[in-house]
Formats: structure tokens, C-alpha cells, sequence
């Protein structure tokens, strides 16, 4: 009998999330059983400490440290405004579908189809294009473990060569999909792992790198020296090259909408999701900007470190501070190893919450008919849940978005560019739908800013405009094949594309998320 009343009591006391979104029209299909803690390993993973290694040695050629250093701190303080104003939706509005599903509601009847589907584009190319980014930046740092581990580029060490390069890219997109296949608990699991490999390791190496260099920067070199290099990046305008110096800090701060693509999978998501948003931000800035002023003090000769005859072939600066930091007091390169090994596991975790975050978003777009082929892309497997289809669609469109690497030397730049115009563009759509909207048919959750929303979500939006505005910009001149930023003219065909499936025929039958629960009778259809 006690048992009998243990188990109606259960069933009463559903998860204030799956409530919320039930109350929203969806049942739950996913597997409700991520802690606060797991969502913000994957949260944190998606962001990861070491992200902006591969920008470091462009930033710091563009305008010196001190540009990027306070760049660091003046992004930070705009991406809170950013992060307030979705931790206020995801509270409202707990769904795997996120982003999109926000657009659509605060957007209205009218405009919520409209809304939801430049949303869930942008997100999609984003999210897709960021397994690719982090696919390319594991394979740079792999490049020049095996480098430094085989001799160097003065000893005779083994550089990868482009085909090589390409086939380590291909490796880690496999390897991630295929561990996305398995239940999400897995990935949590290893995201766990991340959290303590990114926040230990990334201590080891903010406080060892610095006490390990021989020869360190000053202070007043590492906050106050600017310079630009026309000669090398044919940028002569200072705010030019002070905007292009703060890429690396706008492309480090996103990232932490990971929380909201897991609330269906979330204990209690309506809290959960933003304090994991807003404390991902919290950690990923302090850390971010103490890996930078670690790298910057420990620079031993700043021209030294683009030169092609070094010992990293020029390829990776922070590499060769940390090469030449190690070398200088231990005539090796065992600790530099090391060291590399640390940044290129965040590359690896980042990259596998990544690709959990694009499948979710893939999944949740083909619950709703917004796909080609949607119900196959929707499918989940039987016993883990996960939509497994999903992620080996995401995996094999960042394969393909990797083959330039074959022919072209600009290839990260335009995926990192497409990644976050795509990625926090899709910010903007219900962030603009939440600062517009009629503030009677919002229905606020646990967290919810009150009057505060309209100035914090008006400076959000504008500074979402600002970062992709920035990424648009060409990085090298003169403007040749060979230095060509191509992000807006594939971004451009792609939203054409978009924009026509849409006017020819999607707004005829696209209504935004569609519900698959029915509240009158609790029948789910």
C-alpha cells in the first residue's frame, strides 16, 4: 500500500521543466536526468578556456597585446548583456528546440513562423560550422604536437602536410559523432571530465607558463603596447585593425546557448538552464582572459614568433611562446608537449559538446517539418534516445566544410566567421522579439528581468549586429584567392537560399514548433 502511494506521489510531482513544457505543447521524448552540474560541463565545453589559441597569433599581430587584452574585458562586459537576455527566455521557455522555439513564441501568430525559421537556419550553420572549427583547431594543435614531438621545424621534425591535416579533421568529426551516438550520459560523463581537464589544466598552464619563461614581457608591454603591422597584414587603419584584433574575444564568448539545446534532457531546466548559461560566462571570461595574459607575459621575442624558419613553422603562435618558454629553461620541449596536449583536449571536449548541441538543434528543426527529409532526421534510437541520424547529418556537412583545407590558407577564418555570424546571429532573432514584443503575453520564469529587459536586451541585439558585422570584414589585404574571407559570400548564398525555400513555398506550410501534445484531453498526438 505505502509503495502504491510512493509511486501516485512521483507521478504527481512532475519536473517543474517537463511541466513548463508541457504547458508549451510539447511531450517529453527525451530523456529528462542531466544534474545542474552535467549541463554545465557541456555548457562550459561548448565555450572551452583554450578556444581562441588558433586566433591568439593574428590578434596580437593586428594592433600588439593591448588591444586584445582590454578587447577581452570590453567584449566580456557586452556578452553579459547577451547572456542576461537569454537566461531570462530559457527560464520562460525550457525546450530542446531553444532558440528557434523562443523566436517563434515572442514573435507572435504573425511573425512567430518567419521568426523561428531565420532562427533555426542561422543556428543550424552556426552550430554545424562550429564542429568544424573546433574539428580545425584540434588538428592544428595535433600538427604541432607531432612536430615538436618528432624534432621541430629546425630539427627535422614532421609538419602535416595539408592532406594529413585533413584526414586528422575528418578523425575527430568521426570520433565525435560516433560518441554522440551513444546515450547523452556518456557525453555528460566526458563533459565532466572536460570541466576539471579545462579548469585544472587551464590552471597548470595560466600559473606554469609564466614561471617557466626565462624571459617575460613587461607589464606596461602586455597593457599598454599598440601596434599595428601593415607590412604583414596590409592593414594600416588603427580602428581597423583594433576591430580585427578583437575577433579573438567576440569568437571565445559564445557559445553558452549549450545549456538551453539540453533543458528537455534537464532536471528542473526552468532554473537550471540560466544559471548554467550566465555561470559558463562567468568562468569561460576570467579563465579566457588569464590564458592571455599568460601567453603574452611569456612571449620571448615578438617578432621571432611569425617567422617560417621557427621552430613551429610559424604555423601556431602560442605554440612557440610555450616551445620557446620550455626550451629556454629546460633545453626540451617535453613540458611544450605537454602543455599542448592540455589545449588540444579542450579542442577535443569542446568539439563533442558541440556536435551534441547541432544534432539537438537538427532534431528539434525536423520535429517540426523544417528539413529535407525531416523524419528521418528525427528519428531517435530505440535505447539511448538520442537522434542518432541527426548527428551523422551534422557530421558529414562540417566534412565537406573542411575540404578547402586541400587548396586554401584562409579556410579557418571563413568557418569561424560563418560559425559565430550563424551561431549568435541566431541570438539576435528572439532577443529583437523579446525587446519588441507586448510585455502582457510574456509569461516570465523563475528568472525574469522586469523593466531592466528592454535597455538590456536593446544593448544585446545591438552588439550581436556589431560581432557579425566584424566577421564579415576581409582580414588580410590585398584581397587576393589566396587571402579572400569568403564567409559572406557563402553565408550570402546560403540565407539566399533560405529566403527563397521560404517566400516559394516553406511560409505556406511552415508554422513554427509544432505541438505534439494535446492540453484538452493530455493525449499526445
Amino acid at each position: 500500500m505505502g509503495s502504491r502511494v510512493g509511486a501516485a506521489h512521483e507521478v504527481l510531482e512532475i519536473d517543474s521543466g517537463e511541466k513548463r513544457l508541457n504547458e508549451l505543447g510539447y511531450k517529453q521524448e527525451l530523456r529528462r536526468e542531466m544534474s545542474i552540474f552535467k549541463t554545465l560541463a557541456i555548457t562550459f565545453s561548448s565555450m572551452a578556456v583554450f578556444t581562441g589559441t588558433p586566433l591568439y597569433g593574428p590578434s596580437l599581430r593586428y594592433a600588439g597585446p593591448a588591444s586584445m587584452i582590454w578587447g577581452w574585458v570590453v567584449v566580456t562586459f557586452f556578452t553579459w548583456f547577451v547572456g542576461i537576455a537569454m537566461a531570462e527566455i530559457c527560464a520562460s521557455f525550457p525546450t530542446t528546440g531553444s532558440l528557434y522555439f523562443w523566436a517563434a513564441h515572442l514573435a507572435g501568430p504573425r511573425w512567430g513562423p518567419f521568426a523561428s525559421w531565420c532562427c533555426a537556419w542561422l543556428e543550424t550553420i552556426g552550430l554545424i560550422s562550429g564542429i568544424g572549427a573546433q574539428a580545425y583547431s584540434g588538428s592544428q594543435a595535433l600538427q604541432m604536437i607531432i612536430l615538436l614531438s618528432t624534432g621541430t621545424n629546425k630539427g627535422g621534425g614532421y609538419f602535416a602536410p595539408r592532406s594529413v591535416f585533413l584526414a586528422m579533421y575528418m578523425g575527430l568529426t568521426l570520433i565525435w559523432a560516433f560518441l554522440n551516438t551513444f546515450s547523452l550520459q556518456v557525453v555528460a560523463f566526458l563533459d565532466i571530465i572536460s570541466i576539471w581537464w579545462q579548469i585544472i589544466g587551464g590552471l597548470v598552464v595560466i600559473i606554469m607558463l609564466p614561471l617557466v619563461a626565462q624571459t617575460t614581457q613587461p607589464t606596461s608591454y602586455v597593457f599598454t603596447h599598440f601596434e599595428t603591422s601593415p607590412e604583414s597584414t596590409g592593414i594600416s587603419s588603427r580602428p581597423y585593425a583594433v576591430i580585427l584584433s578583437v575577433l579573438l574575444s567576440n569568437y571565445c564568448l559564445y557559445g553558452y546557448d549549450a545549456a538551453a539545446h539540453l533543458t528537455e534532457e534537464t532536471k528542473a531546466a526552468d532554473r537550471t538552464g540560466p544559471i548554467a548559461i550566465l555561470s559558463s560566462i562567468g568562468i569561460i571570461s576570467v579563465f579566457g582572459w588569464a590564458y592571455n595574459l599568460a601567453l603574452t607575459f611569456s612571449i620571448r621575442d615578438p617578432a621571432y614568433l611569425y617567422d617560417e624558419n621557427n621552430e613551429t613553422g610559424g604555423a601556431l603562435v602560442p605554440a612557440q611562446i610555450i616551445y620557446d618558454a620550455f626550451y629556454g629553461r629546460f633545453q626540451n620541449s617535453t613540458g611544450a608537449v605537454i602543455f599542448l596536449c592540455i589545449i588540444w583536449g579542450s579542442f577535443f571536449f569542446c568539439g563533442l559538446s558541440v556536435t551534441a548541441s547541432a544534432a539537438r538543434v537538427v532534431y528539434a528543426l525536423s520535429r517540426d517539418n523544417g528539413i529535407p527529409f525531416s523524419p528521418i532526421w528525427r528519428r531517435l534510437h530505440p535505447k539511448h534516445k538520442v537522434p542518432r541520424n541527426a548527428v551523422w547529418l551534422c557530421a558529414a556537412i562540417s566534412m565537406i566544410l573542411g575540404l578547402p583545407i586541400l587548396k586554401l590558407d584562409v579556410i579557418f577564418t571563413a568557418i569561424i566567421s560563418i560559425s559565430t555570424i550563424g551561431w549568435v546571429g541566431g541570438y539576435a532573432v528572439p532577443i529583437f522579439a523579446r525587446l519588441v514584443m507586448a510585455e502582457k503575453n510574456f509569461k516570465p520564469g523563475p528568472f525574469y528581468l522586469g523593466r531592466a529587459r528592454r535597455p538590456i536586451s536593446l544593448v544585446a541585439f545591438l552588439w550581436i549586429c556589431y560581432t557579425c558585422s566584424a566577421f564579415l570584414l576581409p582580414t588580410l589585404y590585398p584581397i587576393t584567392w589566396s587571402t579572400f574571407n569568403y564567409a559572406p559570400v557563402a553565408l550570402g548564398l546560403l540565407l539566399t537560399l533560405v529566403m527563397l525555400w521560404w517566400f516559394l513555398d516553406a511560409r505556406k506550410w511552415f508554422k513554427g514548433p509544432v505541438r505534439n501534445i494535446d492540453l484538452q484531453n493530455g493525449n499526445s498526438s
